[in-house]
């Protein structure tokens, strides 16, 4: 079983909170959940992420995360989707997991007409080697948490001051490059679809 929650606009470091005591209050019978929400202007550091990877001090908040990669972007106009599962119960590796999330936004971006890839070592989907979702998790006690950011509609100019994911001259884009009117009410119910048709779920209609 996965609990869907939709929790609108979050700021990064209350979600961070609540992801943490989640996975530390959970045992082996609580359902697995996905939260699916947008963030305020952030920037977030991951556990190994390296200071020169940020190219220009700018007046959006660096946030230290413990999820793994480097540093990324997170703003209104981004789908957040946090993925709160017991990859132990369901026999699942950390690499599978990231491998059937890239599978997941790739079929979601399909219904755009918009053919993406994942990159062998690079975690993520791409359109054109232009990165359009990019995916971090932590594991703990065979838990996961974090998850993955699809560029919906969003102001992308915040990319150009870091190395996204720790890549220098690495190009962002989203869905709106691709379609005319989009926004995340738009996609979030679709991506929650392939989520759980993903991981064997009953589907919402």
């Amino acid at each position: 079983m996965i609990n869907i929650r939709y929790l609108g606009f979050k700021p990064y470091h209350e979600v961070l909170h609540d992801m943490k005591e989640f996975t530390i209050k959970r045992d082996e019978n609580s359902p697995d959940e996905l939260w699916i929400l947008e963030h305020y202007a952030v920037y977030t550091q991951g556990q190994a992420g390296k200071k020169e990877h940020i190219l220009k001090n700018n007046d959006i908040p660096i946030i230290q995360s413990d999820r793994g990669g480097q540093i990324t972007y997170h703003g209104p106009g981004q789908l957040v989707a946090y993925v709160l599962m017991d990859i132990k119960r369901r026999n699942l590796g950390i690499r599978s997991l990231v491998s059937k999330l890239e599978g997941l936004i790739i079929s979601l971006l399909k219904n755009y007409n918009i053919s993406a890839e994942s990159h062998c070592g690079a975690p993520g989907v791409y359109v054109k080697n232009k990165k359009i979702a990019s995916i971090g998790l932590r594991v703990k006690s065979g838990c996961t948490y974090h998850g993955i950011s699809l560029n919906v509609n969003m102001d992308l100019k915040p990319f150009l001051d870091i190395n996204p994911c720790g890549y220098a001259k690495l190009e962002m884009t989203q869905i709106k490059d691709f379609t005319n009117e989009i926004t995340v009410n738009d996609v979030k119910k679709l991506f929650a679809n392939e989520f759980l048709r993903t991981f064997g779920e009953l589907a919402i209609s």
